[in-house]
């Protein structure tokens, strides 16, 4: 009965499973163990020691650095700057070359090119004539059709001493219209190229406000012209419209060709009304004007030799 001795309702006796002699003997020798073994030590690892080097330098980082505005507004002058440069230096460049060919041209002088005319003849050409190099750009066009209208009238003087010799054949009471005919065209070709083709051609050219004046002058009067043989006064030399239609009862072929040319003369007046208004348009913009127009007739005649021997020798004579 020695196991029931104990009482049941006495307080528990704590037991320390840890004190028992057998485990506090393992763990005493598994402590002494671990501290006794030192890993560093020179037989820890077998016997073999591993070198280490260890380079001890700083850790250096690199800043990165992005350009101020500032710099950028720099590097942009400089590059604009260097741009301008060249371009001066290209501009300055051409102006030698032109000068060079300006002082080429003034030393041996321009070669006339109008008419062009073969080099075997004895004549040699009268003027000289280049659209691009000594018109502005901006008056090209107008120059030439002013120079195409010249050679369409002198076709159109030539088709009308065709039509005047054709109508004296059938009749032959017409010689004086077929001989003021042959007279037309050989006056009024180099005429009308002299008077009012050249003129607005310097004018386009030197931007004159004498050779429009000149040239507003004449040619108003050639339209007035170019009406008058459009209408064909029998007579006049000038196969018109009237006489076209009165030799329609003596030959019809003879009738439409001369009005074939009534048409072209028809056909004159209305392109020289255009490109009257057209040089006309562009005069204004030019800046001429009558004033300069006097000014410049004024320094033209002073300074022409021609008169100024005239006026030496008129007041020589006076003097004597």
């Amino acid at each position: 009965m020695s196991g029931f001795d104990n009482n049941p309702f006495a307080e528990p006796v704590d037991v320390n499973p840890f004190q028992d002699p057998s485990v506090t003997r393992v763990t005493n020798t598994a402590g002494d163990g671990v501290g006794e073994f030192n890993p560093f030590t020179a037989g820890a690892l077998g016997g073999s020691t591993i070198p280490v080097s260890v380079t001890s330098q700083p850790a250096v980082l690199q800043a990165t650095t992005e350009p101020s505005p500032q710099a950028g507004v720099a590097a942009g002058q400089a590059e604009l700057l260097r741009q301008q440069a060249e371009l001066e230096k290209k501009a300055a460049e051409l102006e030698r070359k032109e000068q060079e060919f300006r002082d080429r041209d003034s030393a041996r002088g321009k070669e006339n090119n109008w008419p062009p005319l073969p080099k075997i003849l004895p004549i040699k050409p009268c003027f000289y004539q280049d659209f691009n190099e000594e018109i502005p750009v901006e008056y090209q066009r107008v120059c030439k059709m002013m120079y195409y209208l010249w050679m369409y009238h002198c076709v159109t003087l030539f088709l009308n001493l065709l039509a005047c010799l054709v109508y004296f054949t059938v009749d032959t009471t017409r010689g004086v219209d077929f001989g003021l005919s042959i007279l037309w065209f050989i006056l009024f070709t180099p005429v009308a190229f002299l008077c009012w083709y050249r003129p607005v051609y310097k004018a386009f050219k030197s931007d004159s406000s004498f050779s429009f004046f000149f040239f507003f002058f004449i040619f108003s009067f050639q339209v007035i012209v170019y009406i008058i043989q459009s209408v064909g006064i029998p007579g006049w030399g000038n196969s018109g419209w009237i006489m076209a239609i009165s030799v329609l009862k003596i030959d019809k072929a003879v009738s439409v060709f001369m009005m074939l040319v009534s048409g072209f003369f028809s056909v004159n007046a209305a392109l020289s009304v255009v490109l009257l208004k057209m040089v006309h348009s562009m005069y204004r913009h030019t800046g001429a004007s009558f004033q300069k127009a006097q000014d410049e007739f004024s320094q033209g005649v002073v300074t022409n030799r021609s008169f100024q021997s005239a006026a030496a020798t008129a007041a020589t004579s006076a003097f004597q």
